[in-house]
Order: C-alpha cells, then structure tokens, then sequence
C-alpha cells in the first residue's frame, strides 16, 4: 500500500502526526520527521521542497528550535504538515520523502533540560500509603489534596524508548538487617507515566497562572520511570527519591502535540478539598486527558492504567511548579507521577500490582514481583481522536540488562 494512503482507522493517521527525530542506515545527519502511518516523512526536506517558511524549524537536529518558537508557529506548522499530507497535489513531492518506520534510527526526540516528575494520581498514592503505612488513619499524607507533590529528577538520564536499562547498584536496607548492604536492586519497577513537554520558556520569578499553561506546553508523552525500590526505601527520608530514580528515564520517541489531543481532553475527578486560587480550575477549562495506557512485561498485558482519573492536571503541575517564581526553559520535562485506576487491573506499577512482593504476577514465562534481568517492558497509549478515530501515542520500550560487575 503506498504510504499516503494510510488505512481508514489508523491511529497515525493525517489527524495524528506526532513529531520525533530520525536517521537513516549509513547517515550520521538527524533531523525532524512526523509519523505517518508505519512510515516517518522528513519534515525538514518537505518543507523545503514545497517552500515553506518553517524549513529552517523542521530541517533541525532536535525539536527543541521548533519548541521555543511559540504556540502560534506550533499550530501554523501542524496545519501546514496536515495540508502536506492530505493535498493529492503534494503527493508526487513527498512520497520519497517517506521512509518505512522499520528503516529509521529514532533518537531522542529533544534535549531535555529540567525534569520533574509529579505523583498525581490519588489511586496510586494511596495504594503506596497503604503499602508501607498501614496502620495510618488515612493512607494520604497530609498535603496531598492541597498541592501535587514532586520532586526534581536528572535529566541527563532521560533516554529514548528503545535503550537498554542497566540494573542500578546502591545501598538497600531492610527491616530485618542490622546495617546496609551495597549491591544490584532486588526490586527493579516501573512505572507508567504521561511526560508533558515545555516549549515556551517563562521568566524568573513570574508564575504560569493555569490559563497559561497551553502557551508553555508543546505536547505530550509516554514515559516509564523505572525504580529501584529497596534503594529508594532507604534513602528517601527525609529528602525524597534520589539514586533509586535518577538511573533512567524513558521517553517515547513520538512527542504528541497538544493540538491532536482536543477530542480527549477532559474533567478531572471531582475535587473534595478547597483548593488555593493559583491551583483552582473550577472556571478552568477542562484540562484532563482520557489517555489509554497499557503496560506490558515480555509482551503480556499486565495493566491497563486510565489517566483520565489524574486528580492533579498538567496545568496544575505546571502553575505549581513555577508559583515560587522559578522559571522554564525550552525543554522541561514534567511527568504526571504513576498513572493507576481504582481497579486491580489498572495499577501502574509493580509495587501496587504485587503489593509489595506479596501477590506475585502470573506471567506466561513464569512469576514475577518485580523485574528481572531479560525483562522487556513496554508502555503503550491511545486516546479518542475525531470522528471515532484514535490518536496512538508512541511506545515507550526498555529491556533490563544485569549490573555493571563491581571494579
């Protein structure tokens, strides 16, 4: 089938067009592409051959140029490729500028400058207070319905989907050792998240109020932000995650662009307590998303996560990461914490799918509490498009490969 014409239903089609970056067999050159169906056209060639004004945004290394040009130029660009791509006129000039999905290298799509990673999901958050606060009046921690907690990851560690993850070392101690023990992680998760993407930076020291957040806010993404348990226990107080986060990251290599996201767009769950003004979106515009996530182990479906249940939203995360004045830059990276639904089947990472180890996971190559060496996981998404069609978010992959051996 030639790769215009995508077949009716798929979830890359014309309506979708997420962004990445690519490269071609035996060419060290990136540069911009946009999904199409199973194949990837060169944006940056395209534009150039059709004249277009954005040529120098598109025919680029990275995403980050075409993130700080601002909201206006991201939805003229969109309507440009959406003309590019459905226009018979143009079909002739592009077609060779496809290239087979399965013939691409794809890299990380931008360079990430700050990240943050949030825990907004209230089923997940109670899920863990249940977990390792049992005997506590309520399994939420005192401010959790009045901020979304987060804290600062390293960003140097954000790698693309597809990268082998190495087991982290560090120091574990449990309950019934005397002193810590320093070694490779007994308790390798994952969790399955959602990564908002800033294009528009802000200036030191002036908040994003809510209503701003899509002038900031280029897209969104899959992310995976793997943890090592048994070190984060033992290091997390009273300063938060630290080693048993920062090993890796992963992001998928499609950047969803806000714009393809409007049918999915939707209420958060109803508040139940008196939110501060900076944080009150109840005159605000609907800023949820009904994405449907699925999450994999070695191929087997193992959880099916509905973000449209995030208590705190993107806008939220976002007014209240800069409401102490801090400023964005072009490429900040925010992630929306485990995404869990109120069912079994619906958690979003092996710490709640196991509860701690306790209930292990009946998979076809054998049990699991948490991940062992070998184990593929796979994050994978989509949400309700127009016309019935479905908008797919790009996969998130990693493959868990053995700790480094001591030197």
């Amino acid at each position: 089938m030639p790769p215009f014409d995508v077949p009716e239903g798929h979830p890359f089609g014309p309506h979708n067009l997420p962004y990445g970056v690519f490269s071609t067999p035996g060419e060290q050159e990136r540069t911009v592409g946009v999904r199409l169906g199973d194949h990837v056209l060169d944006a940056g060639a395209a534009a150039r051959a059709l004249g277009s004004p954005y040529a120098g945004l598109l025919a680029r290394p990275t995403l980050n140029p075409l993130l700080a040009a601002g909201r206006t130029t991201w939805s003229d660009v969109r309507r440009a490729l959406t003309a590019w791509v459905t226009v018979p006129a143009h079909r002739e000039t592009l077609e060779p500028l496809l290239r087979p999905l399965e013939s691409v290298t794809l890299h990380l799509p931008f360079e990430v400058a700050d990240y943050v990673d949030f825990y907004a999901s209230e089923n997940h958050a109670r899920n863990v207070g249940r977990i390792f606060r049992p005997d506590a009046a309520d399994s939420l921690t005192p401010n959790w319905k009045h901020l979304p907690i987060g804290y600062h990851g390293r960003s140097g560690t954000v790698v693309v989907s597809g990268t082998d993850v190495v087991r982290p070392a560090g120091q574990r101690k449990s309950p019934t050792e005397p002193e810590p023990v320093f070694g490779p992680s007994v308790r390798l998760d994952i969790e399955a998240e959602v990564g908002f993407v800033v294009g528009t930076p802000s200036e030191q020291g002036r908040p994003v109020p809510l209503g701003d957040w899509r002038e900031h806010v280029f897209g969104l993404c899959l992310l995976n932000d793997w943890s090592a348990r048994d070190i984060q226990a033992w290091e997390y107080v009273p300063l938060g995650p630290f080693l048993g986060k920062s090993f890796a990251t992963s992001v998928s290599a499609w950047i969803t662009p806000l714009d393809a996201l409007e049918e999915s767009r939707t209420a958060p769950p109803e508040r139940t307590h008196r939110l501060l003004p900076y944080l009150d979106d109840t005159d605000e515009e609907p800023c949820g998303y009904d994405l449907r996530i699925t999450v994999a182990v070695n191929g087997h479906t193992v959880s099916e996560p509905p973000f449209a249940t995030m208590y705190w939203t993107a806008a939220q995360q976002l007014a209240h990461l800069t409401v102490n004045g801090a400023s964005l830059r072009t490429g900040d990276l925010y992630a929306s914490g485990t995404v869990s639904g109120p069912a079994e089947s619906q958690r979003g990472s092996l710490l709640e799918l196991t509860w701690n180890g306790r209930d292990p996971l009946e998979l076809p190559d054998g049990k699991r509490t948490f991940l062992e060496d070998g184990d593929v996981v796979t994050l994978s998404a989509w949400a309700p498009g127009p016309n019935g069609t479905r908008v797919g978010l790009g996969d998130v992959t990693g493959r868990v490969l053995p700790a480094h051996p001591p030197r």
